[in-house]
């Protein structure tokens, strides 16, 4: 009895492991059909048009350096015609690259790649502008590095596929000079609060605490709560404090006018509670062109608060945020988030979410809460700047009335 069970079993094992393979069959020949498929599609869509390319005589790399940058000419064959260095100046730059016809060049987004590529541009030349974040890896796997293997692998990268460079788009003239204003007002900023911190310090040594008050009040303590031994020492520091409070509340005026003048649509950022004037016109200057992005989801990973990734079979292990592109704005978004959190944060769909997350507890619980907020945030910021909606703070909690 037993065998003739264990022989029922052995079979229906067999039909089972068999109808297996028939459906895995089946669906090998249905992805191969589909792939046949779309192959047979890509042939017959248009393609685009090479009538209106420009050709390119080189493929030219250049490393960037701050006195002097190294270039590596390249032919059609990627035979080097020429590699040699030129002097980091507008003077040198345009003699060197007027004298050759149109060619593709490839250089490293840096302090200098702002001019270097508008000027190149200017004289006819087709620019790409390089991520080193994303091409360095192989520059550190590489045991020989030197800046004229550096221009070399640039202009090889930018002969076989430009897209291997992950090239990057700088801002416009105006924007970058408005930007000034605010890395102006930021590095004051960083400025006063080393200054403030030192002072506290200098005071904690001797054994006395300054009471709380805020930054813009700091220099007008009164000094009796400054040890009588300390007082004649530290009050250059408190002047001097409050001549960058007072250059603070210049730049703040600046940027109010500049604002209403010039940047009119930073009244529809300004809709959130938690972002003011110095976000929102930092968040319209340096995305420069809320058309690049072709869902606001986007801006996140650009602004670099999206978690790393470094997913490899089955292990997709937790990372920090990319902290990828520009640091002062990211910095702006956390503090509005931290705002908004906060004790004088007005209820919002932003709040609420935040919150939740810093609810679940854990040791990182309100870094990570402030984080998910700022990113959310920016995603809003970028919506309202493409669609001019009023703002709703609890568009996505309450649930809104049915039309008859």
């Amino acid at each position: 009895m037993g065998k003739t069970i264990n022989s029922a079993n052995g079979k229906k094992q067999d039909l089972t492991k068999q109808e297996t393979k028939i459906e895995i069959g089946r669906q090998q020949r249905s992805a191969v059909v589909r792939l046949q498929q779309k192959l047979e599609a890509a042939k017959q869509a248009p393609k685009p048009k090479a009538a209106g390319e420009i050709p390119v005589e080189y493929y030219i790399g250049i490393d960037i350096g701050d006195k002097r940058s190294y270039y590596c000419f390249l032919d059609a064959n990627t035979n080097i015609v020429v590699a040699d260095s030129l002097a980091t100046t507008t003077t040198d730059f345009a003699l060197h690259f007027k004298a050759i016809p149109r060619s593709r060049i490839v250089i490293e987004v840096g302090t200098h790649s702002p001019w270097i590529g508008a000027l190149l541009e200017e004289l006819g030349h087709e620019v790409y502008v390089a991520n080193p974040r994303k091409t360095e890896g192989g520059k550190r796997k590489n045991r020989r590095k030197n800046d004229r293997l550096d221009a070399e692998t640039l202009a090889r990268q930018v002969k076989s596929d430009p897209k291997l460079l992950y090239p990057i788009r700088h801002r416009g003239e105006k924007t970058r000079n408005a930007l000034v204003l605010l890395r102006a007002r930021q590095a004051v900023v960083n400025a006063r609060t080393k200054l403030i911190c030192g002072v506290r310090g200098l005071v904690k040594s001797a054994g006395h605490r300054l009471p709380s008050c805020s930054a813009d009040s700091f220099h007008k303590m009164d000094r009796t709560h400054v040890p009588e031994a300390l007082r004649d020492t530290l009050e250059p520091l408190f002047e001097e404090i409050g001549l960058l409070t007072a250059r603070i509340k210049k730049y703040d005026i600046e940027v109010k006018r500049m604002c209403k003048n010039a940047y009119p649509e930073t009244a529809l950022l300004q809709q959130v509670n938690g972002v003011g004037v110095i976000t929102a016109l930092a968040f319209i200057l340096t995305l420069d062109d809320p058309g690049r992005f072709a869902k606001s989801r986007d801006v996140g990973p650009y602004l670099g608060l999206v978690p790393k990734q470094y997913d490899s079979g089955d292990s997709r292990p937790q990372m920090r945020i990319t902290k990828t592109g520009d640091r002062m704005m990211r910095q702006l978004l956390v503090q509005s988030a931290h705002y908004i959190l906060g004790p004088f944060g007005k209820d919002s769909d932003l709040r609420r979410h935040g919150l939740k997350i810093a609810a679940r507890g854990g040791k990182n619980a309100k870094k990570r809460a402030a984080v998910a907020v700022a990113r959310k945030l920016a995603v809003l910021l970028h919506r309202l700047w493409v669609t001019a909606e009023v703002y709703e703070p609890l568009r996505n909690s309450v649930p809104r009335e049915k039309v008859a």
